[in-house]
């Protein structure tokens, strides 16, 4: 499947690919990269199967999702990539960084979601599966600001995203863009065991506590690639791209390399 595309700064056959994670859409990643193209970066961020504007149909498993992310960036022209992938998004770019090591050159990944505790993966699904639907755009915000993955994530910045994503059904509810059916799928994938470690440059980003110490995640990617691997801790909690914008924004533009992109106000 051909999936949407969003894109920042001037095609080119190297571009930096951004994944996002369930329940949201490519146009989560729009202040990065506003930063990565103003920094001279091509940027393209997918819309995944069954997310925002891409297709719905099944099936929803990692492979598939794998499959349509290299569709899409061969029928784009891109040659050679940096993924950069956040939770759901962080574990199949891991996989694609595998899949497709030779296009590859770099991969980022803010808190991915490897190996979740089936417990957790349940009570994702049983929220998910329902249909949410809601009288207003207000109440659809509401109901994301009282998500648990959300700790400190400024109201504008996520009802910016609301806004954009919901939309008015026949019934005259709103709903989000999203397939229960994808995320609920997607949520038992992130049970699956750890893909491989991609030899490949990379950036792990997680929250500083509790993240780095329970998960494992760093101790493995330290083993495997040594000095190519980066470890940085970030403020606050999983939705790292809203809660600690700056310094995720930051620690990425340090890996990629300075192309000119201009500083960050603080």
């Amino acid at each position: 499947m051909l999936l949407k595309t969003h894109r920042w700064g001037e095609t080119r056959s190297d571009c930096v690919v951004c994944l996002h994670g369930v329940t949201q859409h490519g146009r989560i990643f729009d202040e990065l990269a506003d930063r990565l193209a103003a920094g001279g970066r091509s940027v393209i961020a997918v819309d995944l199967r069954g997310h925002g504007e891409s297709g719905r149909e099944p099936p929803w498993n990692s492979d598939t999702h794998i499959d349509d992310v290299l569709e899409t960036i061969d029928a784009a022209g891109v040659e050679t990539v940096t993924w950069i992938g956040h939770s759901f998004g962080g574990r199949l770019a891991a996989e694609l960084a595998l899949r497709s090591s030779e296009r590859t050159q770099r991969l980022v990944l803010l808190d991915p979601a490897i190996e979740v505790p089936p417990a957790r993966a349940l009570r994702g699904a049983e929220v998910d599966r329902l249909d949410w639907s809601f009288a207003t755009v207000d109440g659809a915000l509401n109901a994301m600001l009282s998500s648990d993955a959300i700790v400190a994530a400024p109201r504008e910045t996520v009802a910016a995203f609301v806004t954009d994503d919901v939309s008015k059904g026949p019934d005259g509810r709103f709903r989000f863009s999203f397939c229960p059916g994808a995320v609920v799928v997607a949520w038992s994938e992130m049970t699956l065991p750890a893909p491989g470690i991609a030899d490949c440059p990379t950036l792990l980003l997680m929250p500083d506590a509790p993240r780095f110490e329970e998960s494992g995640l760093a101790d493995r990617y330290q083993e495997a690639l040594g000095e190519k691997v980066s470890l940085v801790g970030v403020p606050h909690g999983h939705s790292l791209l809203w809660e600690s914008p700056v310094e995720t924004r930051s620690a990425i533009e340090r890996f990629l390399g300075d192309r000119g992109a201009p500083s960050d106000a603080r």
